[in-house]
């Protein structure tokens, strides 16, 4: 079996690499190892207005839950502001549909698709890579002259190719369950390393009464089932809205802090497999749809030489690098933080102007901009004394 292109991984952002890599001429195969799309979920389901557009789907009742407007975010101490977006920012999906509406729209492209086969070796050749294929219990092989490796945070193919793994990545936990919510139009966002330390936890709405309830944290001693229990029952605000049992329970990590090559000979990585997400919000898919179009593209050109395939390092890096290396920054400072910084933090943040600041130039997927707004409009006092603060605790944390 030959093909011009093989993406290992059918989720968006295989899916959407796989698109453009027929959309541009080159015979093209999507594998996926589990046997239906979509299948298991390990996302929360929120995407961004611009992840959608950037993955070229309208927005769609198929997959469309409900529409988020913006936040209401409760620091350690229980004090909370309220971030409005007036239009809407987001969308709360159904991650089944959404996956297998944009493998669809790769298969009308003209890429093929293998379920229940995964690559289990990697063979660099003078013209591509080899993939050793286990598929329903057989093994074959298959030639490609780029193989595209969008195969999640434990990407095999990077590993297999020798670009390694990601090395750092954030445990997560989500249920979905019965939760009495002021306002499905925002989602909620819980700071404090009681409940979730050096992220954040969540409660996102699908229906009138039903929420996605989750968290993320650094990796540490403590199973995130306890940390999810804990918000369950302790928290003041979800322990009152959330009604008892759940209907599904989610185990996943998020990988951040991009690989620094990310093209081998023969090959190329993105999404997760990469570690293009964005180290603020976890989220992957805007980012992610940005770097396979690219990956496409530049796979379709079927030349193998990392002189080629270069080039998607180098225009992946243009477009989104400088804005996950200043995420990467503002993780690091801000997960840090002490509870007490927390609270300084969301105080401030609830400052009228910042406010306004916050309406005006608040984005999901662009958060430096907003941040640079922020500084720029605190008076001196203020932002050395936030500074200070933010380095005793980095210091702190080591």
């Amino acid at each position: 079996m030959g093909y011009d292109v093989v993406v290992v991984g059918a989720g968006p952002i295989g899916a959407i690499a796989a698109r453009c890599s027929a959309e541009n001429g080159a015979r093209t195969l999507l594998l996926e190892e589990h046997s239906s799309i979509g299948s298991p979920v390990q996302c929360t389901g929120l995407i961004s207005t611009e992840a959608l557009r950037e993955s070229e789907l309208k927005p769609d009742s198929s997959f469309i839950y409900r529409r988020i407007k913006g936040a209401n975010v409760y620091s350690p101490s229980g004090h909370s502001i309220r971030i409005d977006g007036v239009r809407t920012r987001a969308y709360v999906i159904d991650r089944k549909i959404f996956d297998r509406t944009l493998v669809t729209r790769a298969l009308d492209a003209g890429s093929e698709i293998m379920l229940s086969a995964r690559a289990t070796a990697l063979t660099n050749t003078e013209d591509g890579a080899v993939l050793t294929v286990k598929h329903c219990g057989s093994t074959q092989e298959i030639d490609a002259k780029v193989v595209i490796g969008a195969d999640g945070v434990k990407s095999n193919i990077s590993r297999m190719c020798g670009l390694g793994r990601v090395k750092k990545t954030l445990t997560g936990i989500q249920i979905e369950g019965r939760y009495e919510t002021c306002d499905p139009g925002f989602v909620e966002i819980f700071l404090g390393n009681r409940f979730a330390p050096g992220f954040f936890a969540w409660a996102v709405p699908t229906t009138e009464t039903i929420a996605r309830i989750g968290l993320c944290t650094e990796p540490n001693n403590t199973p995130p089932y306890q940390y999810l229990t804990k918000l369950l029952r302790e928290h003041p605000t979800v322990s009152k809205n959330y009604k008892g049992s759940y209907t599904s329970l989610t185990l996943g990590s998020i990988p951040i802090g991009a690989l620094n090559e990310t093209s081998a000979r023969g090959v190329l990585i993105t999404g997760d497999a990469a570690g293009q997400v964005k180290p603020t919000t976890g989220g992957g898919i805007y980012p992610g749809a940005i770097c396979a179009k690219i990956a496409g593209e530049v796979a379709a050109r079927g030349d193998p030489r990392i002189e080629s395939l270069g080039d998607y390092d180098r225009i992946w890096q243009e477009q989104v690098g400088k804005e996950l290396k200043t995420g990467m920054h503002i993780h690091n400072a801000i997960g840090k933080f002490s509870d007490e910084r927390l609270d300084e933090f969301i105080h401030l943040l609830s400052d009228e102007k910042i406010m306004n600041l916050v309406r005006e130039y608040g984005d999901m997927d662009h958060p430096s901009i907003l941040f640079g707004k922020i500084a720029s409009h605190l008076n001196k006092k203020k932002l050395f004394v936030l500074t200070g603060h933010m380095l005793k605790d980095l210091i702190k944390g080591g």
